[in-house]
């Protein structure tokens, strides 16, 4: 009797442990991304597969959506990654395809600009070493930030035209 015991207790262990495990990333192969803003969390997904998660920083003018230019807030809704820049004023930087048309027409409608160059990013140049001064607190002008090496993480797994969904 105690030797069925002993083995379903294994087996429970063995799928535990395997299911807590973290499964190992391919380069290029991330086609979505998860950014939520009020858990302050960014989850890259292969498929349904939840690749990584991130702690993220956001824009500092608050946890509201970004309305116009100059609001340094982060916007919210469905979005891409449209381009890379390995020469930004932050460690690395993917860009996010915001606005969308209707977001453009949305804010002309309004008279106002609704601003533009969203990006995930790492810190600013020169920086790295100050990372946990950084972490916690929203200090971009409406970008996501993570760490350098983070975003060196970031870099290699989104693929271009990756799928980009920010919720409040």
């Amino acid at each position: 009797m105690r030797l069925p015991l002993l083995l379903s207790m294994l087996l429970a262990l063995a799928s535990f442990g395997a299911s807590a495990a973290t499964p190992p990333a391919i380069e290029g192969t991330v086609d979505r991304i998860l950014i939520e803003k009020a858990a302050r969390r960014m989850t890259l997904y292969t498929g349904d597969r939840r690749v990584r998660t991130y702690v993220i920083s956001l824009g500092g003018g608050g946890l509201a959506a970004k309305a116009r230019r100059g609001d340094r807030r982060t916007p919210e809704g469905d979005y891409r990654i449209t381009g890379r820049n390995p020469n930004s004023r932050f460690h690395l930087s993917l860009r996010i395809g915001y606005p969308t048309p209707a977001q453009v027409a949305a804010a002309r409608a309004k008279g106002i600009d609704p601003g533009g160059d969203i990006m995930i990013h790492g810190l600013p140049n020169g920086r790295g070493a100050l990372a946990a001064l950084y972490q916690g607190r929203d200090w971009t002008d409406g970008c996501i930030a993570v760490t350098d090496p983070e975003i060196e993480e970031v870099w290699k797994l989104v693929r271009d035209g990756a799928r980009v969904r920010i919720t409040p």
